[in-house]
This record gives C-alpha cells, structure tokens and sequence, in this order.
C-alpha cells in the first residue's frame, strides 16, 4: 500500500477542511490515493459531534479581540485547540483497505505517537481508554484523536502537541476532561523542538505503523489532483 504525505504548511483551519472534503470524495471515489495531510494552524477552537459550548471558558467577545474562531466539526469528541507549534495530521483513508476496523484505525494513530516518544525521546507513553481517548503521559494528554468516518473513509485525525502554546488550553476545557491536563513535547523535554523535523518524523512514524509506502506530494501537485 501506498500513502500520499502532504505538507500544507501554516494554514488556515477552514481552507484545510476544504481540502479534506474534497480529498474525501476523491478518495471515496477512487480518483486519488489515501493521504496523510499534515498541517500547522493558527490559534482555533474545534467543537465535535458530542461538543458542549460550556466547555469554552472565555466569552465570544475575548476570542474575537485574540482573532480565534469557533467552528463546530463532524469529528468525535468535545473541545479541542490548535494553534503553532502543533502538528495536526489528517489521514484520509479507505478503512476497507485495513480491515474495517474504526477501533484498529484509532489504535494504530495511538501506537504512532507512543512508539516515536518512547523511541526518539525515552518518553514513556499510553493510549487512553473510552473517556480518556489520545495518547498521554501521566495524566496529561500529548496527542489528541478525532475521526469521522463516512463510506469507510477516514476524515479529521490528530493533534500532537510539539511546541503548542499550553497557556491556550485554559481557554477550553480540552476533550471535555477537567480533572486531567495537557502537555507537549517542549514541556517533557525542556528543550524547543525542531517543528519540521517532527513533522518528517511523525509521518515517518505513521506509514512504518500502518506498513505502508509513503510518497511525498506538493500541495499544489494534491490540489491539482482533487480538482
């Protein structure tokens, strides 16, 4: 199996959902291969389908003079921020091609992120469980996870927080979990990180989990593909 990996660079939350839509239906319709987009965005609050408003701790007036959207997703999952220093990963994948298996799907993205910690930085990490979905260290959460699955075909994905301005998560409760915290790769380590490196690393990461082949593609080459 073959993957495209996509680097869209810093980009505007809205302007990579575009391109995730219609990547879907490419890939749904067979015209394009599975991708892994990778993407940096600027500061952005996402609602899942199981999302409560309540859970954004400062008023609409506050984000807007701090220039932060709202927007509610099709993903699982409550609250969540994005912002730099994060790498959000977006996998649109056939899931007949592994298995049919959401569960399996989400293990795998697990597995990713706590096979790199633990082999690159000795961080020892773990998945979640039902409630405490993502991968944690201790009791604060690294990398966050939240897919839409429609036709088999994955959609939205994860979050993992590298150089992430943590002070942010104050403004949300993050996943809709206030007895648990948040951290990041700087944080663990004490030492800012080299942001593109882990973007390669982490796509390295995934295609050695999901054993498959990766190819890398311009954004432009991708949109050309999907227009």
């Amino acid at each position: 199996m073959r993957i495209n990996i996509v680097n869209l660079g810093r980009m505007d939350y809205m302007e990579a959902l575009e391109i995730q839509e219609r990547l879907h239906g490419a890939v749904q319709h067979g015209r394009v291969e599975d991708t892994l987009l990778l993407v940096e965005h600027p500061p952005v609050i996402t609602v899942g389908r199981n999302g409560k408003q309540e859970n954004i701790l400062i008023s609409s007036e506050e984000l807007h003079s701090l220039g932060v959207r709202v927007y509610n997703v099709s993903r699982g999952g409550d609250v969540t921020y994005h912002g730099p220093g994060q790498i959000v990963g977006y996998p649109i994948m056939d899931l007949k091609n592994y298995g049919r298996s959401i569960k399996g799907f989400v293990e795998r993205i697990e597995k990713v992120f706590i096979s790199l910690l633990d082999k690159e930085y000795g961080i020892s990490a773990e998945a979640g469980d039902d409630r405490y979905t993502g991968v944690w260290v201790g009791n604060e959460k690294i990398t966050a996870i939240g897919i839409a699955v429609k036709r088999w075909v994955t959609m939205h994905g994860f979050a993992f927080n590298v150089n992430t301005q943590l002070e942010h998560f104050k403004w949300i409760v993050p996943c809709g979990l206030s007895d648990r915290g948040v951290t990041s790769l700087e944080k663990l380590t004490g030492i800012r990180q080299d942001y593109d490196k882990l973007v390669d690393m982490t796509a390295q990461y995934f295609c050695k989990v999901f054993d498959i082949t990766p190819e890398k593609v311009e954004k432009e080459e991708i949109l050309i593909r999907i227009s």
